[in-house]
């Protein structure tokens, strides 16, 4: 009986040595042929794939149709096209294409993207963004645009958002652009645009910022010296919303009175305890909560242009008194010549003068005169 069972799991374990055996050879065959699908220049592993670094003028072809996140970064791409995706990737959620130095992304260059949720296009050089880059039907919930928009060309790639059909855009990344400016309106197409981040973009002020779902909003670092009351209207309609301001320099005069109300009764500032004003230099780095209203004072920009302007005509009067008091250094010997003809001449006149005064007042001298002229 014992040697029976003994054969039995003899028996077993040859099975089960068969099986692994018989398993690793499938896994060799299968390992060969899913290197051989990876690009030339990228890594695979599972269902991303990563082409970084590598100094590509395109997007690799031949991505397998199993990638779900695709990293193609640090590269040289200019341009983005229908071409750049020629096969349909219908698992494609996640693409990377940050500092590739691009500048133009074509119609349709996401057509064969159809379910591609996170685009980031950050540190690149956008010239021209196509509005039908996107398919109407798109899925697009991320976007990151961070340092790629040309500073010349801002507005034309903004009018993307008023037309690309973006509705289910939840969050946006602007920051690190020139945009000075926003044009009025421009968010207004995205209807599910919960988080946008426009800091250090050097925006001189915000408005017509009306956003029902917006839930975070980052403007940090700007060159904001005031909000004004629409503005601060706007947000106040949206009591959930939370708003970073600090970094910005805000000028403590009696027009930002309205910012100082709003910020005492509201609790969107979720950073409130760190704006500081900027000037005038009484009130320099002092909380703007700290800072009492009856206290302020109308500071215009006139009055510093007018302070500007004495000091600018003080210093080119000053240079033209350095330069006249040069010129006289430089030409003293022709002067000194001058004034010695000069002091001549005034004295010939002078003696002319003084000999017809002897004349006319000695009668003799007159007779004299008047005889030798006869």
């Amino acid at each position: 009986f014992a040697s029976s069972w003994k054969c039995r799991l003899l028996s077993l374990t040859d099975c089960l040595r068969s099986g692994m055996m018989r398993l690793l050879f499938l896994l060799a065959l299968m390992v060969p042929s899913c290197a051989a699908s990876c690009p030339d220049k990228c890594t695979c592993l599972s269902q991303t794939v990563k082409c970084q670094n590598q100094g590509l003028d395109e997007i690799p072809p031949s991505i397998p149709t199993t990638t779900k996140v695709l990293f193609v970064t640090g590269n040289i791409i200019s341009r983005i096209s229908e071409a750049s995706f020629p096969s349909r990737l219908d698992l494609l959620t996640d693409l990377y294409l940050s500092s590739n130095k691009m500048e133009h992304v074509d119609a349709v260059a996401f057509k064969n993207l159809p379910n591609l949720t996170k685009l980031d296009l950050s540190d690149n050089r956008i010239q021209s963004f196509s509005n039908s880059s996107f398919p109407d039907d798109n899925k697009l919930q991320f976007l990151n645009l961070s340092g790629s928009l040309n500073n010349h060309l801002t507005d034309e790639v903004l009018s993307l958002f008023h037309s690309a059909k973006l509705l289910n855009l939840t969050t946006l990344d602007l920051s690190n652009n020139y945009l000075v400016t926003l044009p009025d309106g421009i968010f207004s197409s995205l209807s599910s645009l919960a988080t946008l981040n426009l800091r250090n973009s050097s925006l001189l002020t915000i408005h017509n910022l009306t956003l029902p779902l917006l839930h975070d909003l980052d403007l940090r670092d700007n060159s904001m010296r005031d909000l004004p009351p629409t503005t601060l209207a706007d947000f106040s309609l949206n009591p959930d919303l939370h708003i970073q301001l600090a970094g910005n320099p805000w000028h403590c005069n009696c027009f930002i009175e309205d910012l100082l109300a709003w910020l005492k009764n509201s609790t969107q500032v979720v950073d409130v305890h760190n704006l500081t004003c900027s000037d005038p230099e009484a009130f320099r780095h002092r909380l703007l909560l700290q800072v009492e209203p009856s206290k302020l004072k109308c500071y215009t920009d006139m009055e510093s242009v007018l302070e500007t302007s004495y000091v600018f005509l003080g210093l080119v009067l000053a240079l033209i008194g350095v330069i006249f008091l040069l010129v006289l250094y430089l030409n003293k010997k022709g002067i000194r010549r001058w004034m010695h003809n000069i002091r001549d001449a005034c004295r010939d006149h002078m003696e002319g003068y003084h000999y017809r005064y002897e004349i006319n007042c000695d009668p003799r001298l007159t007779n004299l005169s008047i005889n030798s002229d006869v």
